[in-house]
C-alpha cells in the first residue's frame, strides 16, 4: 500500500486576543472564585479531624543578632501559646553514632491549613516558632515552612519541618539553684527546700 500525503486545508481559527484586559470566559485563573473558599474549609475540617492539638509558641524578631554566628543572641518565645490543630506522624526517637558521637535525628514534618494559622496566631509560622503536641512532652523549633498543596491556584497547606528543641527548662528534669560544688549543684537548696 502506498502511502498517501494528507494536506490540512483548513486553516487554523485566529486566537482572540484575551490579553488585553485579562478577563476571558475561558479563563482557569480566578482569585475571586467561590470554590477556593469551599476548597479551603474542606481541608481545614480534614485536618481537624485526622490531626491533634498542638501548642504553637510564637517567636518574636528582636535586634540581638550576632553576626559571627548569624544568629539572634536569644532568641525571645511567647509565654503563652496558641492551641491550633495540625497534622504529623509522631516518630520515635532516634539517635546515630556518626564519627562525630551520637546525632539526633526527629526531624518532624507538620502540616497545618495556611488560613486557619493566619487567622489563629495572626501571621504564618516563621523559623524559629515552638511547636509542642498536645500528647508529647516534646517541643520542636520550626526551622522551615514552606507552602503546599496548590489546587485551584490556591494555597491551603503550610508544611513546617522542625526539629527536636532540647534545651528548655520543661525538658530538663530539675533547675539548679544553690551550688553545692565547682563540679554539681543541688536541685533543691541544701535545707531541702526549693
Amino acid at each position: 500500500m502506498a502511502k498517501i500525503p494528507y494536506k490540512v486545508t483548513t486553516p487554523i481559527p485566529a486566537i482572540p486576543d484575551i490579553y488585553q484586559d485579562g478577563d476571558s470566559p475561558l479563563n482557569l485563573y480566578d482569585p475571586d472564585n467561590p470554590d477556593i473558599g469551599l476548597f479551603n474549609m474542606v481541608d481545614d475540617e480534614i485536618i481537624r479531624l485526622s490531626g491533634s492539638k498542638m501548642y504553637i509558641y510564637m517567636y518574636f524578631q528582636s535586634e540581638d543578632y550576632d553576626p559571627v554566628y548569624m544568629e539572634s543572641r536569644n532568641k525571645p518565645i511567647a509565654k503563652d501559646p496558641v492551641i491550633v490543630y495540625g497534622f504529623y506522624e509522631p516518630r520515635a526517637m532516634e539517635e546515630s553514632l556518626t564519627q562525630f558521637g551520637l546525632e539526633l535525628q526527629n526531624d518532624q514534618l507538620f502540616t497545618f491549613n495556611k488560613k486557619y494559622i493566619e487567622q489563629a496566631i495572626g501571621r504564618i509560622l516563621i523559623p524559629g516558632d515552638v511547636i509542642q503536641p498536645a500528647f508529647q512532652n516534646q517541643k520542636y523549633e520550626v526551622f522551615q515552612v514552606v507552602e503546599d498543596s496548590f489546587e485551584s491556584y490556591g494555597v491551603y497547606h503550610l508544611a513546617a519541618n522542625a526539629r527536636l528543641l532540647r534545651d528548655t527548662e520543661e525538658i530538663q528534669d530539675t533547675v539548679l539553684t544553690d551550688v553545692a560544688d565547682d563540679v554539681g549543684g543541688y536541685a533543691f537548696g541544701p535545707d531541702g527546700k526549693p
